[in-house]
C-alpha cells in the first residue's frame, strides 16, 4: 500500500484529509494507559494538563469533546505497589475502583483550571447492548456536550467480568464515537501511526498516512500488543476505526506526545494515520434505519405531522400522533404512518408502545405528566428518522 496515493491507499480522490478534519465538530479522543500514566509509573500530570488545555481551547471554539482515557488500573497498580498487571479479576477490579480516583480528580482539575466542567462516566457493555440504557447513556452525553462539558469516559471495570468487557479502550472510543454519531475519533497512542510493517523490526516499513477506515489489508499490517502497561496493540485501534467507521467516524491514530496534537488536527494538518469512513455519518446512521426488515410497530400521524416530517424535516411530536400499532420498547425502530397507511418514515422510538399510547395526541408539556417522566420532548427526534421513498 502507497502512502504517496490517496487512490491506491483505497480512498477516493474527492476526499480532502485536511477539509474532513477542520469540518469535525464533534470530536471521540481516546489515550492509552501507556501515556496517561507514563509507562506505569503513575499518572503523567503534565500530559493530562497538556490534553486537558487542548480540550478547552476546543470546546471554547464550539465543538464538542469527549475524553476515552485509560489508566485507572495501571494508577491503581502504582497505588497498590503492584509491579505487574493482575489476573484475577478481583484484583483487577480493586486495581481499578483505587486508580479510578485519582485519574478523574486529576482530569477534573486540570479542566477546571481551564474553566470548563467535566464529568465522570463510567460504562459497560451491557449499557450500550441494552436498548433503553443506550439511549439513556446517549442522552445524557449530548446534555452534558450541550453544556459546554467535558465527559471523561471510563470502562467500569470495578463491577464487569471477562465476558461482559469492551476488551480495551480503543474498541470503547470507537462504540462511544457510535453512540453519539461523533465526526472524528482519535486514538492517541505511544507509536505515531500505522506502518506497512513492524518499523522495529522492519527498517523498511513505510508510513501510512491515509488509508480507508476497515480495508482487510490494515489488519494485515498490524501487529500484537506493545506494551506492557495496556491490553491494546495496534492491531485493536485498526479494529476500532472499522467500527467507528460503521456509524460514519472517521478515526486518527497519532503520537500523544506531539506538542499540540488535538489543536492541529482541528486545523487540518495532517498528523499521524487518518482512516477515512467511507459513509457519511448522518446516511450511515439512516441507512441502518431504513434497512430495518422486522419493525416492531408503528404509529399513525395526522396530517399536519405528516406534512412537518415529510417537507420541513421536522421531528415527531405526541401531539402529531393519532394511534399506536405493535409493540416496541423505547429503542426500537417504527415506522411512521399516515391516515392511508402509507409509510413516510421510520426512526428510534424514544418512548414504548404503551406509553406512546398516552401521549396520543397530547402536547409535549403533558408528557411528565402522564408518565411520571420524560425522556425526550419528541416521539421521534429528527436526527434518528429517515424518509421514506
Amino acid at each position: 500500500m502507497s502512502t504517496d496515493s490517496q487512490a491506491d491507499a483505497g480512498v477516493s480522490l474527492s476526499v480532502d484529509p485536511s477539509e474532513l478534519l477542520r469540518a469535525a465538530r464533534r470530536i471521540v479522543v481516546k489515550v492509552g494507559s501507556s501515556l496517561v500514566t507514563n509507562e506505569g509509573r503513575g499518572l503523567d500530570e503534565a500530559a493530562i494538563e497538556q490534553w486537558s488545555a487542548q480540550l478547552a481551547t476546543l470546546v471554547k471554539s464550539g465543538r464538542e469533546l469527549i475524553m476515552v482515557s485509560s489508566g485507572a488500573i495501571a494508577e491503581g497498580m502504582k497505588r497498590l505497589g503492584w509491579k505487574t498487571r493482575p489476573k484475577m479479576i478481583n484484583e483487577l477490579q480493586a486495581a481499578a475502583a483505587v486508580g479510578q480516583m485519582g485519574l478523574v480528580q486529576m482530569y477534573e482539575t486540570k479542566l477546571r483550571e481551564q474553566e470548563v466542567g467535566s464529568a465522570q462516566v463510567l460504562l459497560t457493555h451491557a449499557d450500550l447492548a441494552d436498548r433503553e440504557r443506550y439511549l439513556n447513556a446517549r442522552s445524557t452525553l449530548l446534555t452534558l456536550l450541550e453544556h459546554g462539558v467535558v465527559p471523561v469516559i471510563n470502562e467500569n471495570d470495578t463491577v464487569v467480568n471477562d465476558e461482559i468487557k469492551f476488551g480495551d479502550n480503543d474498541t470503547l472510543g470507537a462504540l462511544v464515537a457510535n453512540l453519539v454519531d461523533a465526526d472524528l475519533l482519535v486514538i492517541l497512542t505511544d507509536q505515531k501511526g500505522l506502518y506497512s510493517a513492524d518499523p522495529r523490526k522492519n527498517p523498511n516499513a513505510e508510513f501510512i498516512h491515509v488509508a480507508r477506515a476497515g480495508d482487510p489489508r490494515l489488519e494485515d499490517m498490524a501487529g500484537g500488543a506493545g506494551s506492557r502497561v495496556g491490553t491494546g496493540g495496534m492491531i485493536t485501534k485498526i479494529l476500532a476505526a472499522k467500527r467507528a467507521a460503521g456509524s460514519g467516524a472517521s478515526t486518527v491514530i497519532a503520537w500523544g506526545r506531539e506538542p499540540d496534537a488535538l489543536l492541529r488536527l482541528s486545523s487540518g494538518e495532517p498528523i499521524g494515520t487518518l482512516l477515512i469512513a467511507q459513509t457519511p455519518k448522518q446516511q450511515a446512521r439512516k441507512q441502518w434505519m431504513a434497512d430495518q426488515l422486522q419493525l416492531r410497530g408503528h404509529v399513525t400521524v395526522d396530517e399536519g405531522a405528516a406534512d412537518k416530517i415529510v417537507a420541513e424535516g421536522k421531528s415527531l411530536l405526541p401531539i402529531g400522533m393519532v394511534a399506536v400499532s405493535g409493540e416496541f420498547s423505547r429503542g426500537d425502530v417504527i415506522a411512521i404512518r399516515n391516515a392511508q397507511g402509507q409509510e413516510l418514515a421510520r426512526g428510534l422510538a424514544n418512548y414504548s408502545a404503551g406509553e406512546a399510547r398516552l401521549l396520543c395526541r397530547k402536547s409535549t408539556n403533558a408528557v411528565e405528566g402522564l408518565l411520571g417522566y420524560a425522556a425526550e420532548p419528541e416521539m421521534i427526534h429528527r436526527d434518528n428518522l429517515v424518509l421514506r421513498g
